[in-house]
């Protein structure tokens, strides 16, 4: 009641009344419905936590330049690049569960080719190579959940 300068509260209910309200000295002075009045026989007193400083575990990552999608080289594998997820979402490979996959490895792409669904808040979302290559591998299942920045295909640039 300090903390947010309330002076008095009041509830009823099925019969029920129950008021709060501040004392003279700062401490809350319960009602019933019956109308008995009696200070608690404490203080109330705010619990404060001590400051605890938190480390991340991995440095931060900047955002993309391209927001939608973020190709990233490899750094193990020269001429290697993934196309990594723009959202937090669902993941398709397909526009409907009977159509065959938008790409497939093996496939050439160019920036502008469409890869993938991902579905985010009922709404499809077409995400594009962003890059030319060869899809080498699709990392993830179709129907999975990715998270932002999670490699869905690996490409190799050419």
């Amino acid at each position: 009641m300090r903390r947010s300068e309330l002076t008095e509260f009041a509830v009823e209910e099925e019969g029920f009344k129950l008021k709060i309200r501040r004392g003279t000295n700062g401490l809350p002075v319960v009602s019933s419905s019956r109308g008995s009045a009696s200070p608690f026989p404490f203080a109330v007193e705010p619990v404060v936590a001590a400051p605890v400083s938190i480390a991340p575990a991995v440095a931060p990552v900047a955002p993309p330049a391209n927001p939608l999608v973020a190709v990233v080289p490899a750094e193990d594998e020269p001429g290697i690049t993934y196309i990594k997820s723009p959202m937090v979402g669902t993941f398709y490979r397909s526009p409907s569960p009977e159509s065959k996959p938008f790409v497939e490895p093996g496939a050439k792409v160019a920036e502008n080719t469409v890869v993938c669904i991902i579905e985010a808040m009922k709404i499809m979302n077409e995400i594009q190579a962003e890059t030319k290559g060869i899809i080498v591998e699709t990392l993830v299942e179709s129907g999975q959940a990715v998270e932002y920045g999670q490699r869905l295909f690996k490409i190799r640039q050419g």
